[in-house]
């Protein structure tokens, strides 16, 4: 499955918990089509000390959701947008469905 978000896209949360934050693509995992977004689907960690003067406890951190539940905002006209796809100079490069601005 071919995903259309990449690391560094500004998208929207489409639904769950979190749905209408928008957020920074920190990390893709495109084996599994999963996202990690800024400040989204936080899960509390119950982590253990492994080396010596390191501390352990309950740390707050972004898990991977389904790339199918974000979608990409728009730069230019600043909606959640599909993915569209035109050849510019020779290079494919992805569009805005709404106003047609590259991503």
């Amino acid at each position: 499955m071919a995903m259309n978000v990449k690391k560094g896209d500004t998208v929207v949360v489409l639904s769950g918990k979190d749905k209408g934050k928008q957020g920074k693509v920190l990390s893709t995992v495109p084996s599994e089509a999963k996202v990690v977004v800024e400040g989204v689907n936080i899960v509390t960690c119950h982590t253990k000390p492994r080396r010596q003067g390191e501390e352990g406890g309950i740390v707050k951190r972004e898990a991977a959701l389904y790339a199918s539940k974000v979608q990409v905002v728009c730069p230019k006209c600043s909606k959640g947008t599909r993915v569209a796809h035109k050849i510019a100079d020779g290079k494919k490069v992805r569009v805005c469905k709404h106003c047609g601005a590259e991503l």
